[in-house]
Order: C-alpha cells, then sequence, then structure tokens
C-alpha cells in the first residue's frame, strides 16, 4: 500500500481549517415506530480541522449546541432536551475529539471520543472527501461527508415507549450524518 501524503490528494492542504456552517449540516436519523426514519438537524455547532503534511496526522474537534436540535416539530425538540433524551440544561454540547485518522482500501476513517449526555465512548466516521476549491470570495475550501452510527443507550438515551402493536417508538441506532465545508484559514 503506498503512503497517504498530500501530494497524493489533488488540491490537499495542510494547515487549520474551519467549518462554514452555512454550507455544512450536522443531522441524524432513527427508526420511529418501526416504519420510517425521523430525521433532525442541530443548528448551532463548530469545527476545526488541522490537517498535517501526511494526512494520516490531521487532527478534528467538533462540538454540536444541543439546544439548537431541530426535528420541525417543536413539541419534539422541547422533550429531546429534557431529562428524558438530551438534559440540555446539564449537558449542553454535544462534542467530538478525534483520536486518529486511518486510511483502509482507500478510505478514510476517522476514529475519535464522542460525548453525549456525559459519557464518552469511542467511535468511527466514515469520511468521504468531496473535494478542494476556491468559492467566489477567494476562500480555499475544502468538501466532505462524515457518518458513523451509534447505538443511543449506550450514551445514557434510554428513553422509549412500547408500541400497542408490538415493538417500540424509538429505534436503538442512530446514524449521524455530517456535510461539509471548511474554509482554510489564511495566515
Amino acid at each position: 500500500m503506498t503512503e497517504t501524503t498530500a501530494t497524493t490528494i489533488p488540491g490537499y492542504k495542510a494547515g487549520t481549517w474551519t467549518i462554514d456552517p452555512t454550507h455544512s449540516e450536522v443531522g441524524f436519523s432513527i427508526r420511529h415506530i418501526m416504519i420510517s426514519k425521523v430525521k433532525g438537524t442541530f443548528d448551532t455547532f463548530a469545527a476545526t480541522f488541522v490537517t498535517g503534511e501526511n494526512p494520516l496526522d490531521s487532527v478534528v474537534t467538533a462540538s454540536a449546541d444541543v439546544a439548537s436540535i431541530n426535528t420541525n416539530e417543536a413539541n419534539r425538540d422541547g422533550h429531546l432536551r429534557t431529562g428524558d433524551f438530551f438534559e440540555a440544561e446539564t449537558y449542553p454540547t454535544i462534542d467530538f475529539v478525534s483520536t486518529g485518522v486511518r486510511e483502509v482500501k482507500g478510505e478514510f476513517l476517522v476514529d475519535g471520543n464522542l460525548t453525549i449526555k456525559g459519557v464518552t465512548k469511542p467511535v468511527t466516521f466514515d469520511f468521504e472527501f468531496g473535494g478542494f476549491g476556491t468559492d467566489p470570495y477567494g476562500n480555499y475550501k475544502a468538501g466532505a461527508t462524515a457518518k458513523t452510527e451509534i447505538t443511543r443507550a449506550d450514551f445514557g438515551l434510554n428513553y422509549n415507549a412500547a408500541l400497542e402493536t408490538g415493538g417500540f417508538l424509538l429505534g436503538e441506532k442512530v446514524t449521524i450524518t455530517i456535510e461539509l465545508q471548511a474554509v482554510l484559514n489564511q495566515a
């Protein structure tokens, strides 16, 4: 296997990148009443990427404001902020800190620690580069999609309700998908 370096990824640049929240989204989906998926977003979030000369030496830190949860249903969003779920007043952010970047069969994986509701667990995001380019204002940008799946009970998100027809209101698995665009900080 050849080593991945900055020169093997077209447009790659080492440096510090900041997520562009107007062109990014932190989303999630969960099975609902066993027949469909409900999706939501966190509307307030931040992330920094420090890319090394070798992309595998890169570091990611990110957080999402729990109170900014948005499932397009105000009553549900309010319930999600309570102790039944995220307990937003006590645990105001969801945080991720990378512990390493790996390349497996040409795909990038970002390992790290995810903290939700005061519980920290290791997770791995599948990381798909979208590419690099300059916007109309001269900002150098990178685009990517990052995705992982967690078991919500692992993070103390245990609320559920039995259905009259059998099964439960909420699925156990939550898919987290981040569509991101980041800008290279200019010195």
